[in-house]
Formats: C-alpha cells, sequence, structure tokens
C-alpha cells in the first residue's frame, strides 16, 4: 500500500513513519495528561520500559508528583 505522506516528510519521520506519528501522538498525550504512562505505551504498541527509553531520549518529564513517589515509597517499604 503506497502512502500519500509527501518524501520530505518520509525521511524526515524515518523508516517506518506511521510508527513513529503514531509514537509521537502518544507522548504528546501522555505530556499533556490524557493517557496515563501505562495506555500511552499500550497506544504506542510499546511496553512501559520501551516507551519510558522514548520519553528519556526525547527530553519528555515525567507526569510523577513527590506525592506519588512517596506513596510509593510507603507501598514499597509495606511488603517487606
Amino acid at each position: 500500500m503506497e502512502s500519500a505522506m509527501p518524501e520530505g516528510f518520509r525521511d524526515f519521520l524515518g523508516p517506518k513513519p506511521e510508527r513513529e506519528l503514531v509514537l509521537l501522538a502518544a507522548i504528546e498525550l501522555y505530556r499533556e495528561e490524557k493517557l496515563s504512562l501505562g495506555k500511552a505505551a499500550e497506544f504506542a504498541g510499546l511496553s512501559v520500559r520501551e516507551f519510558l527509553y522514548e520519553l528519556r531520549k526525547r527530553g519528555v518529564p515525567l507526569n510523577y508528583t513527590r506525592e506519588e513517589a512517596e506513596e510509593d515509597i510507603k507501598a514499597i517499604e509495606g511488603l517487606e
């Protein structure tokens, strides 16, 4: 199936432009807090770990507050 995408865009987006566009959409939805980390990873077709790698690679900060970190620490401590 031939893509209607102009050649310049294809060069910019890499060898799999459709996949890159889906990833960029997932990142933006995550950045705008419209999708959680897990849902954004799922939307992009990646594992959470892979999605975290993509966020870091692109300099996108995590949507993770200090309060959430403290709650996670308490939960982990409770497992001991």
